[in-house]
């Protein structure tokens, strides 16, 4: 029976490579030999009670120990629930309750953890035990010890929370089947080629971007893999362009914000780069900026980056990862509409570049095989045409079977067999257009105003910091809608700043900002995979429990 454990089992048999970017040296070893110890581990997770049907939790940096820990839980047949790390230590307090939650949430039958992370751990009555992941690789058993259990395509493969960007995160279930038909879609829709592909990666694996497009994938495949961890390349953010030369990188990714660090790095270095072999750099996770991608692909340039391995994608938990892809080396489209008429009549209608209404967004591709899409009324289900703004659902082979033990979340999940992603989305020229959530959403005078086009004009606003603001809606006059925005920044002149900052609101969409909130660098509250969280920033504005400068 074809599961991704046998197919695990198959890549450990071929020329694929796994080389881990952390530590003082990287360290490469072939899949196989990973496969051998990953199945030592397995042994010693089985003397401890781990079995076919267990949950087990994972909480650790990207390190060698953690992915073997990984492929040993799936070797038991147990599903993965992989921990999120913090973006920012603030408030440790608040990292223990949330992945203690997550643990019990889970039902884990134990912890595997990164000996650091331990003490944030401590077991108290009624917790499952806690392993530790150096303890477990340096264990008596070996790979012969090893069990090798009865695997079953409908077994529970992953349970992935979500990055909880609009709500509190909750378990998309990952059935094995599901998962084994997005990898799929995923070697057909981006041309892979297992012998000849190289991907790179700094993505954390507690996200479904790192964890099922840059780990299940090459490790299910035998595609070599360049491994680095999210700290790596926050720390130093030339590293990643570094890692795609040194190793003939053909596949990356990263979100928008990644790339904006990317190009600063790219532009500083005296150095000349070879990301000549470079043919996907994936942009996903959160909005496509065109001007961004276009000054990555500019500052590239004379390191060999062709403008068209630029790759917008869609991709959510909830179908696997992989949503939408365009065609391979095509590069960046984008569709540029009349503004007015997307606010106010919800219409994509073309107008030209120079139209004094135009605003340009990016296409991101075509579902990808295996997987069908749709844009319905919101309110109605009604079926809309081409070019009407609408909420994108969809169904297929890696759609998933709803939220783990959450039956009042999945009943608001589908709609006559269609996940309803929540998401406001058009179909243009075949390929599938993002707006942005239903859920942020502001309505001001009867337009729809989308926060990402407040955030990206107020992120151009010299002295704010870029990737670091959020808008969303308060109440104004008469109880009506209103804009506010917070923004990071290190500005001296509070009053000006505020000033430019109402100035770019008025210009990027026409309304003007109730408040423009300023706040200190590395304070906006974030998920654990770098998405803004404007949900929670509304909640601690109107609880007055922002740090303002």
């Amino acid at each position: 029976m074809d599961t991704i454990v046998t197919r695990i089992e198959h890549a450990a048999k071929g020329q694929g490579t796994v080389t881990f970017m952390t530590g003082d040296e990287p360290i490469s070893k072939s899949w196989g030999t990973l496969h051998q110890e990953a199945k030592a581990m397995a042994a010693a997770l089985q003397t401890r009670g781990v079995n076919r049907g267990d949950h087990v939790a994972v909480l650790g940096p990207t390190t060698m120990n953690l992915v073997t820990a990984m492929q040993a839980v799936w070797l038991c047949g147990a599903t993965l629930v992989v921990l999120p790390l913090p973006m920012r230590l603030a408030s440790l307090e608040e990292f223990t309750a949330n992945t203690r939650n997550r643990i019990r949430l889970a039902d884990s039958v134990c912890v595997l953890v990164d000996s650091d992370l331990a003490p944030f751990l401590a077991v108290e009555e009624g917790d499952p035990p806690v392993h530790l992941l150096d303890e477990l690789a340096e264990a008596p058993e070996g790979a012969d010890d090893f069990v090798r259990p009865d695997y079953h395509r409908d077994d529970l493969f992953v349970l992935q929370f979500t990055s909880g960007s609009t709500s509190e995160p909750k378990g998309v279930q990952l059935p094995n089947h599901l998962v084994a038909a997005n990898l799929d879609a995923i070697l057909d829709a981006a041309e892979v080629d297992a012998d000849d592909d190289v991907m790179v990666s700094w993505l954390p694996l507690y996200h479904d971007m790192g964890l099922v497009g840059f780990c299940i994938l090459p490790m299910s495949a035998g595609i070599s893999l360049v491994l680095g961890a999210p700290q790596d390349f926050l720390g130093s953010p030339g590293r990643w362009m570094e890692w795609i030369s040194t190793y003939g990188g053909t596949a990356t990714a990263g979100p928008n914000f990644s790339y904006v660090l990317a190009t600063r790095a790219l532009n500083r270095t005296k150095e000349t780069l070879d990301l000549s072999r470079l043919r996907i750099a994936l942009n996903g996770a959160e909005p496509v900026d065109p001007a961004g991608v276009r000054a990555f692909v500019e500052a590239g340039a004379r390191h060999g980056l062709r403008p068209e391995a630029i790759f917008p994608a869609f991709g959510m938990a909830e179908v696997g990862i992989a949503g939408a892809f365009p065609k391979p080396l095509t590069g960046l489209e984008t569709d540029i509409v009349d503004a007015e008429l997307l606010e106010l009549e919800h219409r994509a209608v073309n107008v030209p570049a120079d139209h004094k209404n135009a605003r340009e967004i990016v296409k991101l591709g075509t579902a990808v095989p295996g997987l069908e899409m749709r844009i319905c009324d919101h309110e109605t289900g009604r079926l809309l045409a081409d070019r009407e703004v609408g909420e994108l659902q969809i169904r297929g082979t890696s759609v998933t079977t709803g939220y783990y033990q959450r039956p009042e979340a999945n009943a608001d999940l589908f709609r006559n067999g269609w996940l309803c992603t929540g998401d406001l989305a058009y179909m243009a020229d075949g390929q599938m257009v993002m707006c942005g959530r239903i859920k942020d959403l502001i309505i001001v005078g009867g337009r729809n105003v989308y926060p990402q086009d407040i955030e990206r004009a107020v992120g151009e606003v010299t002295e704010v910091r870029t990737g670091n603001v959020i808008a969303f809606s308060v109440e104004g006059r008469g109880g009506k809608e209103a804009v506010a925005v917070v923004a990071e920044t290190r500005a001296t002149d509070r009053d000006a700043l505020v000033g430019e900052v109402h100035d770019a609101v008025l210009h990027a969409v026409g309304v003007p900002a109730k408040e423009v909130v300023l706040v200190k660098p590395g304070t906006l509250p974030k998920t654990s995979s770098g998405k803004l969280q404007r949900a929670l920033c509304k909640e601690q504005y109107l609880g007055q429990a922002l740090e303002t400068i």
